[in-house]
């Protein structure tokens, strides 16, 4: 069992450091190298005719293509070095120099350009030079110089193209991943505002109906079902709208919500809900009541929501007003109550909510006492977003 447990560790670090497309590219290299150079050197006049040792040095090029990735500056010495000892023994030319230049290109696209012009200096000097410094050919004259000077810049500016091109790459994707986990984190603190909103408003009418179902039990006990009739019911769409919300949490998919979408459509449950916990809301609309954006549509119901929550828990008194106004570009939703706060009223999660969904959209919210008496809530919503 350990020796293959071994094995198969092993043949893991095998397949992390070697991928079959860059063994697919070491083997066509060899093939092409190996065996037009030696169809090449067939029918040339060479200082040393073919044997083994020419196809090792050939070989060990290529064979080091295969682990480029992972050691591109040894595999670029590997394969120059292999390449300028068949240059300098003297084997047939031919295109030797293929697995030098996928190193070159290799190393430097990888940003090893120290590594990658110490190279072209090192193989400049010994192809050009080092042959006829010990007797192996003669000097080279100043045309074939600057041919490969030029060729070599060339190979040279070619790895720094790969490099720009790599890093733009990368730029790109940590961008994407960035926006990403931007779109996440939004999704998140809306879903959390969303779990605000439902918790907020429900639990409260459930909290007035508990105690008045209390008070009442020692009057009249059908006052008191009545109440917890209606604990019942909020509780019950509290858990669907809840259910809905963590399946989206979850990321179950696109399966339709089994709660109804948040909606202006939908005003006449928060004013039954707000009647159930003792709250008289009464609504009017002004202007063309249009198709809003689902965007505008969702906050406005969730300002209204949680005005009217905050109505119920703070304000004190049994009556609120709701008004929207529908204009051309953009809708004005304003709650108002009248009563004195039966708790001090201080800015809170609820009221930055409500801010920060008019925020989202380009638009803002006020609340805050009114001259007369009583508390108003007045967000502005564009219906177009404001860049």
């Amino acid at each position: 069992m350990a020796a293959a447990a071994r094995a198969v560790g092993a043949h893991q670090g095998i397949s992390a450091l070697v991928s079959w497309r860059d063994a697919g590219l070491a083997a066509a290299v060899l093939v092409v190298q190996v065996g037009a150079t030696y169809g090449a050197a067939h029918h040339q006049h060479v200082h040393h005719q073919w044997d083994l040792g020419a196809v090792v040095l050939l070989a060990a090029g290529p064979l080091a293509l295969v682990v480029r990735r992972h050691y591109p500056v040894p595999v670029l010495w590997v394969a120059l070095s292999t390449a300028l000892a068949y240059w300098l023994v003297g084997y047939g030319r031919g295109p030797l120099f293929l697995a030098l230049i996928i190193a070159l290109l290799t190393a430097v696209a990888d940003g090893h350009r120290a590594a990658g012009i110490a190279s072209l200096l090192v193989g400049y000097a010994g192809f050009l030079w080092l042959g006829p410094a010990i007797g192996r050919g003669s000097w080279p004259p100043l045309l074939n110089v600057m041919a490969l000077a030029a060729w070599l810049l060339v190979l040279f500016g070619a790895g720094e193209w790969l490099r720009a091109r790599r890093r733009r790459v990368a730029e790109r994707a940590q961008l994407l991943e960035a926006e990403s986990r931007q779109r996440a984190s939004d999704e998140r603190l809306s879903i959390a505002r969303e779990l605000h909103d439902v918790l907020a408003h429900n639990i409260s009418v459930i909290n007035v109906q508990a105690g008045a179902a209390l008070h009442r039990s020692q009057r009249s006990e059908a006052h008191a079902f009545e109440a917890l009739a209606v604990i019942k019911q909020v509780s019950q769409d509290t858990l669907v709208e809840l259910r809905s919300l963590l399946a989206t949490l979850r990321d179950v998919g696109d399966a339709a919500p089994r709660g109804p979408a948040p909606t202006l459509a939908r005003l006449d449950d928060l004013v039954v809900s707000a009647a159930a916990a003792g709250v008289a809301a009464r609504v009017e609309q002004c202007g063309h009541v249009g198709d809003l954006p689902a965007s505008v549509d969702v906050a406005a119901y969730r300002i209204v929501q949680e005005a009217l929550t905050n109505v119920v828990r703070h304000a004190g008194v049994n009556r609120a007003e709701v008004r929207l106004v529908y204009g051309d570009d953009d809708l004005v939703v304003q709650v108002d109550d009248d009563g004195r706060a039966a708790q001090p009223m201080v800015p809170g999660t609820g009221i930055t909510g409500m801010a920060e969904r008019a925020a989202v959209l380009g638009g803002r919210l006020n609340a805050g006492p009114r001259p007369a008496g009583g508390f108003r809530v007045r967000a502005w919503l564009p219906l177009r977003r404001r860049t």
